[in-house]
C-alpha cells in the first residue's frame, strides 16, 4: 500500500511550541495551578495598600477582587494578543510588588488611594509612549540597576511583615503580644516545613497553604474574626472608580514613572525568560507587543480599582518545571482569575485573615523579593569597576527613609513623596550612579576606590611559578601535589635565609 508523506502547504509557519493547544480539562487544571501559583502574590499587594490606606476588610475585599478581575483580563490580553498588543507566550499578569512601596509612601503622603490610581494611569501611559524607545534606553537598567532595586523592594516591605506579626494595630491591646507573635512564627515555621519535606507542588503552595493553617489556628483560638465575610455582594461586576475620582499629583506621577521603568524592566526579562524556555523565536517585535500589553493593562487597571500590571516571574518557574508550553493555558488560568474577582466574598475571606498571618508569610514572600535581587547582584561584575560601590550607596539610599521616616519631612512635599519610597531612593541613585561611573568614564582610572581593590585578587607570575600541577591551600596550609605541606615563611624569614 502506497503512503504519501503528507507535507505543509507552502507559506504556512510551523506551529510554535506555545501555540499547543491541550484539551479544556488540562487547560483549565494547568491554569488553576498557574492561579495557586500565583495568587499569594496578587493579593499581598491590595492588602498591604487597602490597609495603609485605612481601609475596612470589605473596601480591601473589594480591590482584591478588582485586582484579581483585572489581572485575568490583562493575563488573557498578553497570551492570546491583539494586533500591537500582547506577546502571545504563557505569561501570567497580575499587580507587581515594584510598587507597593512607592503607593504605600503616596498614600502616607496624603494623596490618598485616589492619588495611586492617578498617578498609576499617568505613569503607565508615559510607559506605553515610550515603549519604542525602551529598547534604547534599558542600557540604562542593566544587572547593577534592576538588582538593586529588587533587593531594596524586599528589604523596604520588611517593616510591613513585622507591623502585622505584631497585630497590624498600633493601638489595639493586643498589639506586639507574644499570642500574635507567636501565631505569626508559627506561620512562618509551616511555610519552611512545607518548602522542606513537602513534594514539588506542595513547596510552591507552601505560602498558601500555610496561610490556610495559619488562620485554622487562629479560629481554632479564637483569633479570628469571619463576622464581616457575609457583608455585601455574593457577586458583582467591579464598579468604575468605586474608591472616587483619581487625584493627579506631580510628584506622586513622577515616583510611579520610576516604578514603570522597573517594571519594563523586569516584563522584558521574563519574556526574554519565558521564550528561551519555551524554545520559542523572541524578537525586538514581540518585546514590544508584551510591554504594550503591559503598559495598557496598567493604565486601565485604576478604572476598575486596580494597580499596575507586570508578568509574575514565579509563573514563568513553573512553566519551566511543569514542561507545560501552551500559552492557552495560562489565558485559561487568566479567565480562572476573571471568574474569581466577581466573587468579591472571596476577597472578604481573604481580607478577614488574621494579620499575624499574613505577617508571619510576608516574612518569606517579602523576604524572597529581596533573594531574588541578591540573586541578580550576584550576576552583575566587580572587578576593577564601580559596581559594588554603586550597590551599596544605592542600598544606603534606599534604607534611609524606611530606618528613619521622618528624614525627609522638613523637605518640600514633592521630594519627600518621592523620596519618602526606599524603592524610588535606591532605584534613582543606581541609575544615576551607573550613568556615572559606567556609561560617562572619562576620568575613571583602575581601582577607583578601596572598594574595588579589596574585590580584585591579583595573584603576580612569580607566585604561580613557584606552584606544580596539583598544589592546593587547605586550612591555612600549603600542600604540595604528593601531599606534603610546604614551609610558608615571612618576607623577612625569607630574606634571612638568602643571607
Amino acid at each position: 500500500m502506497n503512503t504519501k508523506k503528507k507535507t505543509r502547504p507552502a507559506g504556512i509557519a510551523s506551529t510554535r511550541p506555545e501555540d499547543q493547544r491541550l484539551s479544556i480539562g488540562s487547560s483549565f487544571a494547568y491554569g488553576f495551578q498557574h492561579v495557586l501559583t500565583m495568587y499569594g502574590g496578587i493579593i499581598a499587594p491590595p492588602l498591604i495598600i487597602g490597609a495603609a490606606a485605612g481601609m475596612s476588610a470589605q473596601d480591601i475585599g473589594l480591590l482584591i477582587a478588582a485586582c484579581l478581575f483585572v489581572g485575568g483580563l490583562a493575563t488573557i490580553l498578553q497570551t492570546v494578543g491583539i494586533p500591537f498588543f500582547g506577546s502571545q507566550l504563557p505569561l501570567v499578569q497580575g499587580v507587581s510588588f515594584a510598587g507597593v512601596s512607592t503607593m504605600v509612601a503616596i498614600v502616607n503622603g496624603g494623596g490618598g488611594i485616589q492619588a495611586v490610581f492617578g498617578a498609576v494611569i499617568v505613569a503607565s501611559l508615559i510607559g506605553l509612549a515610550i515603549t519604542p524607545l525602551f529598547a534604547k534606553i534599558i542600557k540604562f537598567f542593566p544587572p547593577v540597576v534592576t538588582g538593586t532595586v529588587i533587593t531594596t523592594i524586599g528589604l523596604t516591605l520588611m517593616p510591613v511583615a513585622a507591623n502585622w506579626a505584631m497585630g497590624g494595630n498600633a493601638k489595639a491591646d493586643n498589639y506586639g503580644s507574644v499570642a500574635n507573635i507567636g501565631l505569626a512564627a508559627a506561620t512562618t515555621a509551616v511555610v519552611l516545613l512545607l518548602s522542606k519535606v513537602g513534594n514539588a507542588a506542595i513547596s510552591r503552595l507552601s505560602i498558601l497553604l500555610a496561610m490556610i493553617i495559619g488562620t485554622v489556628i487562629a479560629a481554632v483560638t479564637g483569633m479570628a474574626d469571619f463576622s464581616k465575610v457575609g457583608q455585601g455582594d455574593i457577586v458583582a461586576f467591579p464598579t468604575p472608580f468605586a474608591f472616587g475620582v483619581p487625584t493627579f499629583e506631580i510628584a506622586s506621577i513622577i515616583s510611579m514613572l520610576i516604578v514603570i521603568l522597573v517594571t519594563l524592566t523586569e516584563t522584558s526579562a521574563d519574556i526574554i525568560a519565558v521564550g528561551e524556555i519555551v524554545d520559542t523565536k523572541v524578537d525586538s517585535k514581540r518585546i514590544g507587543n508584551g510591554l504594550r500589553a503591559d503598559m495598557l493593562s496598567s493604565a486601565i487597571s485604576p478604572v476598575f480599582n486596580s494597580f499596575t500590571q507586570s508578568a509574575f516571574a514565579q509563573n514563568v518557574g513553573l512553566v519551566a518545571i511543569t514542561g507545560v508550553k501552551s500559552r492557552f493555558v495560562v489565558s485559561a488560568g487568566g479567565l480562572i482569575l476573571v471568574v474569581l474577582g466577581l466573587l468579591p466574598i472571596l476577597g472578604r475571606v481573604v481580607a478577614a485573615v488574621p494579620t499575624p498571618v499574613l505577617g508571619g508569610a510576608g516574612v518569606v514572600l517579602f523576604g524572597t523579593v529581596a533573594a531574588s535581587g541578591i540573586r541578580t547582584l550576584a550576576k552583575v561584575e566587580y572587578r576593577n569597576n564601580m559596581n559594588l560601590i554603586v550597590v551599596a550607596a544605592s542600598i544606603g539610599f534606599g534604607m534611609i527613609p524606611i530606618a528613619a521616616p521622618k528624614f525627609y519631612d522638613q523637605f518640600p512635599s514633592w521630594f519627600s513623596t518621592i523620596f519618602h519610597s526606599g524603592i524610588s531612593s535606591a532605584a534613582v541613585m543606581a541609575i544615576l550612579l551607573n550613568v556615572l561611573f559606567n556609561h560617562f568614564k572619562k576620568g575613571n582610572s583602575d581601582n577607583q576606590s578601596v572598594f574595588v581593590a579589596g574585590t580584585n585578587r591579583v595573584v603576580t607570575e612569580a607566585d604561580l611559578a613557584c606552584l606544580a600541577e596539583g598544589d592546593r591551600f587547605e586550612n591555612g596550609k600549603l600542600i604540595d601535589c604528593d601531599g606534603n605541606e610546604v614551609p610558608i615563611k615571612t618576607s623577612a624569614e625569607h630574606q634571612g635565609a638568602e643571607h
